[in-house]
């Protein structure tokens, strides 16, 4: 089990009804680095990629090799305790992420299942759909979270009526909204997604 501290707020990063990924400006992206916070603007947690040694950051730097790079991420809540593990490995077609927990217990998969088109994810746990990711739109910037039964739960979008803009910098949003709250370990994945959808997809397609 994860240790779920929970924000100011009373709310985690898995029991929220609003997570705003905000991504962390910077001149060159040599490191992805988000912070997370629910629509008030309180700190719910933080995402940083690990395991980068200089000669990756060099490639980074130098080429648009991003998807050919295997990226790990580690995701923490408020009090900076590692509550997942996010790995997306090398990528040649589709993404595809791996969902741990920090004692390296699986908790899922998420799969890209096509190329072209609007995007679609699979949400995958031992051995077995339990979820999808379909992208509205070509550009997939917004997306419809569905459970097994096909049942919207969940939707990630890049703006939000309700978002507090004096609390976030101007650089890129993702707010996940949740409509009701899902059973583990569809939550955990639902939480990744919104956390993994920049690295796992449109980083490389910028």
């Amino acid at each position: 089990m994860t240790s779920q501290h929970a924000a100011p707020s009373g709310h985690t990063l898995f029991d929220s009804p609003v997570v705003v990924v905000n991504q962390k400006g910077k001149l060159v992206e040599l490191t992805n680095e988000y912070r997370v916070f629910d629509g008030e603007g309180r700190v719910l947690g933080s995402v940083v990629q690990a395991g980068q040694s200089k000669a990756k950051k060099v490639v980074r730097f130098l080429t648009d090799a991003d998807q050919f790079l295997t990226h790990r991420l580690e995701v923490r809540d408020a009090h900076g305790a590692l509550q997942l593990v996010l790995t997306r490995p090398r990528k040649i077609v589709k993404s595809r992420m791996i969902v741990e927990r920090p004692d390296g217990a699986q908790v899922g998969e998420i799969v890209q299942q096509n190329v072209f088109g609007k995007i679609n994810f699979s949400m995958e746990a031992g051995g077995r759909q339990i979820g999808t990711l379909k992208a509205e739109n070509w550009r997939a910037w917004n997306f419809s979270i569905t459970d097994r039964s096909g049942t919207e739960v969940a939707r990630i979008t890049k703006k939000w009526a309700g978002l507090a803009k004096a609390a976030f910098t101007t650089a890129d949003n993702y707010v996940l909204e949740v409509h009701r709250q899902s059973e583990e370990p569809l939550r955990s994945l639902i939480v990744a997604t919104a956390l993994a959808v920049d690295t796992a997809l449109k980083q490389d397609t910028n």
